[in-house]
């Protein structure tokens, strides 16, 4: 009877183990973006969005796949409902909201600062609001980013808006050139720009304004096939309070 018992009792955890689908991994898009995304050799990233992306995923032992890929690409992943995936430093915008979920966040912005060149510098722009001013102010802005606040500021300006979907680096040399006049910037990303801006430095200014917004906290977007589940898993492993 007791062999029997356990004959019954391996069959079940048998049938159980079979019964119970592998995990699906989770595909995680990024881009090569210091200070908040840097490429690890392992190709998992680093920096101030992904390293606590990667450890809360980690630590929830979520299986992942990375993909270092543009921006546009990412949005396009997690728009896919075929397959179970998420961006790491992402706004939470109502818009987005309408095909993602979020998760806590895990980082949140300093202010905001302007990237210009010098000439622009010049000009003796001290705050908003003067700026608001300025109509013909061209301003460089990345292909489907969210600047926060600034969003609504810079709908009422209405400057002259040149759109790119460059990498960081070339937005900055199109700065630096005076193709563009200015661009909106965290102070994170700011500050690193100008330490690593190299034989660009000497042209590139930051200018802080007392009437700039605070920055916004960045999260870990996932599409509506992740499951609640992952999210509330995400959740609990995310350290940043």
């Amino acid at each position: 009877m007791r062999l029997r018992s356990t004959a019954v009792i391996a069959a079940n955890l048998l049938f159980a183990a079979q019964s119970c689908p592998a995990q699906d991994v989770i595909h995680v898009a990024y881009s090569e973006r210091p200070p908040y995304m840097i490429t690890q050799a392992d190709g998992t990233p680093a920096g101030l969005t992904g390293a606590p992306a990667a450890a809360a995923f980690r630590n929830a032992h979520i299986p992942v796949q990375w993909h270092k890929v543009p921006t546009n690409r990412q949005l396009m992943m997690v728009k896919d409902q075929t397959s179970p995936s998420c961006a790491i430093g992402w706004f939470n915008t109502p818009e987005r909201r309408q095909y993602g979920k979020f998760t806590k966040p895990i980082y949140r912005d300093r202010t905001w600062v302007v990237l210009t060149n010098a000439s622009f510098a010049a000009r003796g722009v001290a705050s908003l609001a003067e700026l608001a001013q300025l109509h013909d102010t061209r301003v460089l802005v990345k292909d489907n980013y969210s600047f926060g606040e600034l969003d609504a500021f810079i709908a009422h300006w209405q400057p002259v808006v040149a759109v790119s979907t460059a990498p960081t680096l070339k937005m900055v040399q199109s700065v630096s050139k005076g193709v563009v006049d200015m661009m909106f910037v965290s102070e994170d990303e700011g500050n690193y720009i100008i330490q690593h801006a190299g034989e660009l430095a000497p042209t590139l200014r930051l200018l802080q304004f007392k009437d700039m917004p605070h920055g916004a906290e960045r999260y870990i977007m996932c599409g509506k096939s992740v499951s609640d589940e992952v999210i509330a898993r995400l959740n609990k492993a995310i350290t940043f309070k």
